[in-house]
């Protein structure tokens, strides 16, 4: 049977075609309020609604930093905001050219019957979820999907789950109009090399594109939100270009060519390791079929978050820092980063244990 032409098809593929324009890519604002209110920890400002809409508003208020953006993953609370002044984030977003998303799984629980691997909920309610968010002006979701590297990690059954999961989540996406982001994000925890994490990824890719496949999903209505391959977080580090030629690779042998963009996380690396590692891909002399962009939360608002520090007074200083990190990130999709954006905050290591949103 071929891919599910729904009564969105032609509408779905444009969408993802756009969000992978290149010179473009994704803000991941997605944090729940649980995660946000760690972030705003970090600078002391307390986890309540009007400091987290405060802080998405300095965000999405930037001046010129929507410019290289092509789309922006919204928290369901984040998706039915308002600006200072009344205008709905959603509507803001649009007047910019940018496409809302929305998070639509519901975070990870423990696998039962493997050593501590997980899998994803949220499926309870999930079409009419989503025919809500399109009906709000969401046209793209994400769900991430985690798998870990160990002794005897990722499972079998861990990576079918997972797969499964997120070919059911693409579908039902799909008939309710919005894009699939795919995520199944490998983590760097570990003591593993490079070459352990790039065999892992490319098992795991090719699981969930099978997966996507038995469910019919239209790829060119989708993208792909990896990790990027690296040694794991207690190895020794290797260069941007290292990381760029093994993950360039993982993807090549398993993301097909009708997949329009693939969207990076940035998986705990500082602000500037990111950026230098999608540059290096970009400047591969390879075929690559598809946008190698980037969909970053941490490695976009760090420097900003701690600029801003929830004092007015810093607002035009951290949206000056946030401009800064989204042309960077363009640059980098197109291979012309130079470098040397970064300051203090922009060089630190975001990596958090068994990072959970």
């Amino acid at each position: 049977m071929s891919a599910f032409i729904g009564k969105y098809a032609d509408e779905l593929i444009k969408t993802a075609k756009y969000i992978a324009t290149p010179g473009k890519g994704i803000l991941a604002a997605d944090e729940s309020t649980g995660t946000i209110g760690k972030r705003l920890a970090s600078i002391n400002v307390e986890n309540v609604e009007s400091n987290r809409q405060a802080l998405r508003e300095l965000l999405f208020t930037s001046p010129n930093a929507l410019s290289y953006l092509s789309g922006v993953i919204l928290f369901e609370e984040t998706l039915y905001q308002k600006t200072s002044d009344g205008k709905p984030f959603v509507k803001l977003l649009e007047e910019n050219d940018v496409v809302p998303g929305i998070k639509v799984d519901k975070g990870t629980v423990e696998l039962a019957g493997t050593n501590g691997e997980t899998s994803t909920q949220g499926f309870d309610s999930l079409g009419a979820r989503c025919k809500e968010y399109y009906t709000a002006g969401a046209r793209f979701a994400k769900w991430r999907a985690v798998l870990k590297i160990g002794p005897t990690e990722p499972s079998e059954l861990s990576i079918q789950q997972n797969a499964q999961g997120l070919a059911r989540y693409a579908v039902i996406c799909q008939e309710n109009g919005l894009v699939p982001i795919v995520e199944p994000e490998v983590l760097t925890d570990g003591d593993h090399d490079i070459k352990k994490c790039a065999a892992v990824t490319e098992t795991v890719l090719a699981a969930v594109y099978k997966a996507l496949n038995d469910h019919h999903v239209l790829l060119e209505g989708t993208l792909l939100k990896p990790n990027m391959v690296t040694p794991g977080s207690t190895s020794p580090k290797v260069a941007a270009e290292v990381i760029a030629e093994y993950t360039v690779t993982a993807l090549r042998r398993t993301v097909p060519p009708a997949v329009p963009g693939i969207v990076f996380l940035s998986g705990g690396q500082s602000e500037e390791e990111a950026t230098v590692t999608l540059n290096a891909m970009n400047k591969l002399q390879v075929l690559k079929p598809w946008t190698l962009s980037f969909s970053f939360g941490r490695a976009l608002q760090q420097s900003t978050l701690k600029t801003w520090a929830g004092k007015k007074d810093n607002v035009d200083k951290a949206q000056a820092a946030f401009l800064v990190r989204c042309k960077a990130n363009s640059d980098a999709t197109l291979g012309q980063y130079a470098g040397g954006s970064s300051g203090g905050a922009a060089s630190e290591s975001l990596f958090v244990s068994g990072y959970k949103y």
